[in-house]
């Protein structure tokens, strides 16, 4: 008898995360449900028959703790959806030391996805990453990954940035490894996301809620991409919604910068940048 697929997904207590944890386990997968807030998290993994596990992105320690207790728990992991991030509207610097943004959305994925790899690879698994077409307006400055040095404008242009990263990190991913990954960007969906910023609450004022698609809608490409089925497309393709190639920012296909980004994070997070 074959034995369930375990999905990891981050992100997963509310929003396309809730949506895809739910899709994904009725599908027979075993999810281990990651979010920050312990109620909602608690309650998605009760929902589903999963297993709940909370997280803070803006801990690295907490990343850490994260993979040694999955991998302590989980004998395989197939696949890996680092679903977590977002947008804020004013720069915070971390414990770690490090810009909100760039942190939750680029380096605590990375960590988890490289402490995770080896299982990953036993289990011939794959991982995707909820990135955005926010990346064309993304701009990498390896002196400034770290926002200090540019204008914020409510965080957009660093929110970009780090969905540019995001590509390139899944793109030097299947460059350096023999994973499956993938990244794709959901659509403009109607959720919680960038709550505390003004550029968003005014789009939900001036459309009184009703703008972009539905979370069950921006959810559908994190499910097939998380799901069993073969992709058809090369390893590290970056999807928009559903159509593979998406359209990214120029500095996505400049490989010397990509590789200069994967080994400027690994340093970042402590690790080494050899596989």
């Amino acid at each position: 008898m074959t034995s369930p697929r375990t999905i990891v997904l981050t992100g997963a207590s509310s929003g396309i995360g809730r949506k895809a944890a739910i899709a994904l386990a009725e599908g027979g997968a075993t999810v281990a449900v990651v979010g920050r807030n312990p109620d909602r998290t608690r309650a998605v993994a009760e929902q589903i028959g999963g297993v709940w596990h909370v997280c803070d992105f803006d801990r690295l320690d907490d990343v850490r703790r994260l993979a040694d207790t999955l991998l302590e728990q989980h004998p395989r992991i197939d696949v890996l959806a680092n679903n977590a991030g977002g947008l804020v509207s004013r720069r915070e610097v971390t414990v770690d030391g490090y810009e909100r943004t760039v942190q939750s959305n680029h380096l605590a994925p990375f960590l988890l996805t490289r402490l995770l790899l080896p299982r990953l690879l036993e289990s011939s698994g794959r991982v995707v990453s909820t990135s955005s077409t926010a990346n064309l307006m993304g701009q990498v400055r390896l002196d400034d990954l770290n926002w200090s040095k540019r204008l914020w404008v409510g965080g957009w242009r660093a929110y970009g940035t780090s969905k540019l990263l995001t590509n390139m990190f899944i793109s030097q991913l299947a460059a350096r490894s023999d994973i499956e990954a993938f990244a794709f960007h959901p659509g403009f969906v109607a959720t919680g996301f960038g709550g505390d910023s003004a550029s968003m609450r005014m789009v939900n004022m001036l459309t009184n809620g009703n703008y972009g698609i539905s979370a069950d809608a921006g959810a559908v490409p994190l499910i097939q991409l998380a799901g069993p089925t073969t992709i058809g497309v090369p390893s590290g393709t970056y999807f928009d919604q559903l159509k593979p190639f998406g359209r990214q920012a120029p500095q996505a296909r400049d490989t010397l910068l990509a590789e200069a980004v994967w080994d400027r994070t690994s340093q970042l997070v402590g690790l080494p940048a050899d596989l």
